[in-house]
């Protein structure tokens, strides 16, 4: 992977809270990357934060074989910090100031901590903000074909669309963790679920799924485990004590560094490169308000991660590597190539 482009941070002039826009790469077209709102430790932690996450937005477009970049955008705010909604109006503004400055080489969506109302907000000084709610012409949440995508991730992962009795172990059960339990749960998965939120446990009981407490659940027996909170989750001692084959989730950055994916192919643990796995929400999102193509065209676009974590597992198998170094290589050579 290349150098990042650009990293540009700004103290709001309405808010007095520094956001921040990195852009990694536009090789392949203008930078996308949702907007995370949330506390960091101190501005150190937001900065390593964005890049890692506009670096991987760069190689989510590029093995989706979408013509667009790599960016991401913060807005941080400090430990304990709670906004009230005036509060939280000014800090959008100041970073969609921040925005309008790109010009449309940064194109923002939602994140952890924003939605699809803030982008309107966003809207108020840049054109260039995906997923503002579908009442005012937009796609808005882009959970639903994340999930879709990552189970289509999985079929290819498991080897078979029959999940009938399979015990899947879900780590986050915010807005994509709950559209894969629904959706493994009917199929006839043994569906454990956990989060950091203890509410959100009555909600997952009434539904018929196991609850685990979310310091355990990664490391419980299970045919599949998905992340699909936080990144960072995976790292030498985890990996050590996992106790499954297969991992395949949408949590953005899993690894802690690159060198865990070959602790987990030691261990025999297939695991499917997030970027990969949760490249369908952009794929959705672009197709559906860059490309105009109606949902059923950009469903069966998300569909296609089945077939392209099929082609990375083959060319794992035949070169004796991994599908991790299978899918940066992808994005190498898609990015060497440049624009279509």
């Amino acid at each position: 992977m290349t150098a990042h482009e650009q990293l540009v941070a700004r103290r709001g002039r309405r808010s007095g809270i520094t956001t921040m826009v990195a852009i990694h790469s536009t090789a392949l077209g203008p930078a996308v990357g949702g907007c995370r709102l949330r506390p960091y430790p101190d501005l150190t932690h937001a900065v390593d934060d964005v890049l890692r996450l506009s670096a991987a937005m760069t190689a989510k477009c590029a093995v989706a074989g979408l013509a667009f970049g790599g960016g991401k955008s913060v807005i941080a705010l400090e430990p304990g910090r709670v906004l009230s909604p005036g509060e939280r109006r000014a800090v959008l503004l100041d970073h969609a100031d921040l925005i309008a400055e790109f010009e449309g080489s940064y194109r923002a969506g939602p994140d952890v901590g924003t939605g699809p109302a803030d982008m309107l907000v966003f809207r108020e000084a840049s054109p260039y903000a995906f997923c503002t709610p579908e009442a005012a012409g937009g796609t808005g949440s882009s959970s639903g074909p994340t999930a879709v995508g990552v189970l289509a991730a999985l079929r290819a992962a498991a080897g078979s669309a029959d999940m009938t009795g399979r015990r899947v172990v879900i780590s986050g059960y915010g807005s994509v963790g709950a559209h894969l339990a629904a959706s493994l749960h009917a199929a006839g998965a043994d569906v454990v679920v956990s989060d950091i939120d203890a509410a959100k446990r009555a909600e997952a009981e009434h539904c018929g799924l196991t609850w685990a407490e979310p310091e355990k659940a990664l490391t419980l027996t299970a045919d599949v485990v998905i992340p699909a909170a936080v990144g960072g989750v995976l790292d030498p001692e985890t990996v050590a004590r996992l106790d499954t084959p297969l991992v395949v989730g949408p949590a953005n950055n899993q690894l802690t560094d690159d060198t865990v994916a070959d602790a987990l192919a030691a261990r025999g643990i297939r695991w499917i490169p997030d970027y990969v796995a949760s490249a369908g929400g952009i794929l959705y999102t672009l197709s559906r308000e860059a490309e105009g193509l109606d949902h059923d065209a950009a469903l069966a676009r998300v569909e296609t991660i089945e077939r392209t974590v099929g082609d990375l597992l083959q060319a794992a198998k035949t070169n004796g590597t991994t599908p991790f170094h299978e899918a940066a290589a992808l994005a190498t050579r898609r990015l060497a190539a440049g624009a279509p």
